[in-house]
């Protein structure tokens, strides 16, 4: 690995990791009380299908939320699943995100039911599941292993719940989008595999 992390020990990296994560929920939650502060203003920063002028919504929308419980419900995933993802690099840990964001806005905005708001991290929460999923045996990387089979195991009961369609008041729509994007960023942000140990006679 080059650049600046290729120094660094697995304590800086979880330090880092860590320190990035914490930073990221409180920002939500400040956003949160600001939210609730103006009469819920924030709100509006959702996604309306299909309306050109919600494009501009397609990233603020994933830092909203509709309310404490909302956010409440995101937070320690979103934690958990960010710093995982994090300990393998934090600028490939941001472009992940960054794309999943995206993708899965930009399909809110093409699919989701005429007349919603869409808003929250849960895309991306999705997104980093199916990133660590994939990615760990992509690599052939042993700990990336590990972390895909814990998540499956930890999250991935509440994971395939929350692309059911029948949920009230709950966009499978982005859960299903945000879990591709992160599937597909997994492959679009690959590293070489881990090279197998040297074997000397």
């Amino acid at each position: 690995m080059s650049g600046p992390q290729a120094g660094w020990s697995n304590g800086d990296r979880a330090l880092a990791a860590g320190k990035l994560m914490l930073a990221w929920v409180a920002l939500l939650w400040l956003l949160e009380v600001v939210d609730v502060a103006t009469g819920h203003a924030l709100d509006g920063l959702g996604v309306t299908p299909r309306d050109t002028s919600e494009l501009v919504d397609v990233v603020p929308s994933s830092f909203i939320h509709f309310g404490f419980a909302h956010l409440a419900s995101n937070t320690v995933p979103l934690l958990v699943l960010g710093f995982l993802a994090a300990l393998a690099g934090l600028r490939r840990f941001l472009l992940v995100c960054a794309m999943v964001i995206v993708v899965d806005g930009l399909g809110v905005w093409l699919i989701a039911p005429d007349g919603t708001n869409t808003a929250g991290v849960s895309g991306v929460i999705f997104g980093l599941f199916g990133f660590l999923l994939v990615s760990g045996f992509l690599e052939r990387r042993p700990w990336g292993v590990l972390a895909g089979v814990l998540v499956a195991a930890i999250w991935g009961g509440s994971i395939l719940a929350g692309l059911a369609p029948t949920q009230t008041g709950v966009s499978w729509q982005g859960h299903l989008l945000g879990l591709l994007a992160g599937v597909a960023a997994a492959f679009v942000f690959r590293r070489a595999p881990a090279a197998p140990p040297a074997l000397t006679p």
